[in-house]
């Protein structure tokens, strides 16, 4: 497969969506157990997801840019 159509997949990629769809996993639980303090921990894991992954990116773990 060719970097044109890698469509991100890397370990900074990988990462941040991980995270992410765990925080929204955690604010999902938490609205229907109506839960309001993991709803707002689960909405807080997502930039922390996002964060990860700029920042792996930035380490060389993201796509290479041309």
């Amino acid at each position: 497969m060719s970097a044109e159509i890698d469509h991100g997949s890397t370990p900074a990629s990988w990462t941040a969506v991980i995270v992410m769809l765990v925080g929204m996993l955690i604010a999902g639980i938490a609205m229907i157990l109506k839960q309001p303090t993991y709803f707002w921990v689960g909405m807080a894991i997502i930039p922390v997801g996002a964060a990860a992954g700029w920042v792996m990116a930035k380490a060389g773990l993201g796509q290479q840019r041309s």
